[in-house]
């Protein structure tokens, strides 16, 4: 094989290597606040209806450290497109950083830290 032909190659095996993955995370979250007692979670959702748990972990950001705040969990069962899921718990005004998990059959489908500032 000469040597012209492993650059595309290699970009062929990325290309089917990602066609194959296109499809393996069927959740996402996005925007994330606070309102009401409650972190709301935008979370996206590509597929058929599904029970997951939400687990958010908070830390509260003060004087350029963090400590963990508390740890809360609520089930949702999501539908295909975007759902605002509702995780009860009371922050006082301060910045915190979330750590946002979605849970399904005890494994983690999805994470991502999030920022907010009551």
């Amino acid at each position: 094989m000469s040597q012209a032909v492993y650059p595309v190659f290699a970009g062929v095996l990325v290309l089917v290597m990602i066609s194959f993955c296109t499809g393996c995370i069927s959740t996402g979250v996005g925007n994330t606040w606070y309102s009401s007692n409650s972190v709301m979670v935008n979370i996206s959702h590509t597929g058929d209806p599904a029970d997951v748990g939400v687990q958010v972990t908070v830390y509260r950001i003060a004087n350029l450290t963090q400590e963990r705040y508390t740890i809360v969990n609520t089930p949702a069962t999501l539908v295909n497109g975007q759902n605002i899921v509702a995780v009860p718990v009371r922050l006082e005004p301060g910045s915190y950083k979330l750590y946002i998990y979605v849970l399904s059959n005890n494994d983690r489908k999805t994470a991502v830290i999030r920022d907010i500032v009551v």
